[in-house]
């Protein structure tokens, strides 16, 4: 099978031990992958994943640092997490090769992809997961389900070369998918312009803002479609702004009349 470094990015999210850095970039050079991205390792560069990467000198020389994960996730149009546990979050749950197949289908659609690992203790927080299009499983025993970070890259690293032909130029649709960082643009004004007009009444806005994320993420708009939802959403503001304003004027002619009538009784006195 010939093999191409499609735009699949493997990010690993604050890995606190740098031996498991170069193991997981050993595991992607192994099965011809190369894009390794890091946000906030608790030590790298460092000589223990140099000895690590056991040769794989160029994935680890490649590695792009991130302060956070809203910047790695920016210009990726899908991101798939994985966890070896169901979270209190409803995601839609694929195991490694139907997510491999996922991940190509994207980049024969020219999407970028980001797979995103855990830190070796916690692995991925709800929020985090929150922002990915689909959860990853790796099947294994309920009652030794954790694999070892580098393990865990070497699976995905594997499934994507089994996935098929990854030679295949990709074909170009006739609007590309929102990036991530669109979409996060998107959702701030969406939670500004909730608050705006009252939507939660009160409540506390996260499960609405967690479900409106996943029904948005499911859709995968393209850009121009979020520039038409950020003018209803721009129109809902002025909207909410013009009512305001008149109810602030009914309010202060009430209570000049209220004023008025007492003046007037008291003349009347």
């Amino acid at each position: 099978m010939s093999h191409i470094d499609l735009d699949i990015r493997f990010v690993l999210m604050r890995p606190s031990h740098p031996g498991n850095i170069g193991a997981a970039a050993r595991a992607m050079r192994t099965m011809g992958l190369s894009r390794l991205h890091l946000i906030q390792p608790k030590r790298f560069p460092d000589a223990q994943a140099t000895a690590m990467a056991a040769g794989a000198d160029d994935v680890l020389a490649g590695a792009v640092l991130h302060p956070d994960l809203g910047d790695a996730l920016a210009p990726c149009t899908l991101a798939l997490g994985l966890s070896a546990r169901r979270r209190g979050i409803t995601l839609e749950e694929l195991n490694p090769r139907q997510a491999a197949q996922r991940m190509i289908d994207e980049c024969a659609r020219a999407g970028r992809v980001a797979v995103l690992f855990g830190n070796e203790r916690t692995g991925l927080e709800n929020d985090e997961l929150a922002r990915c299009h689909a959860m990853v499983r790796i099947p294994s025993v309920d009652s030794f389900s954790s694999l070892n970070l580098a393990q865990a890259v070497q699976v995905m690293a594997y499934e994507l070369r089994m996935a098929g032909d990854l030679s295949v130029e990709p074909v170009p649709c006739r609007q590309p998918v929102a990036s991530l960082e669109q979409l996060e643009v998107f959702f701030e004004h969406l939670w500004r312009t909730l608050e705006v007009i009252n939507f939660h009444k009160g409540r506390a806005p996260q499960v609405i803002e967690r479900r409106l994320r996943k029904l948005f993420l499911r859709a995968a708009p393209d850009w121009q479609e979020l520039q038409i939802l950020h003018g209803l959403l721009a129109a809902s503001e002025r909207v909410a702004a013009r009512t305001a304003m008149v109810s602030e004027q009914d309010v202060h002619s009430a209570e000049e009349g209220v004023a008025a009538t007492g003046e007037h009784s008291n003349g009347q006195e």
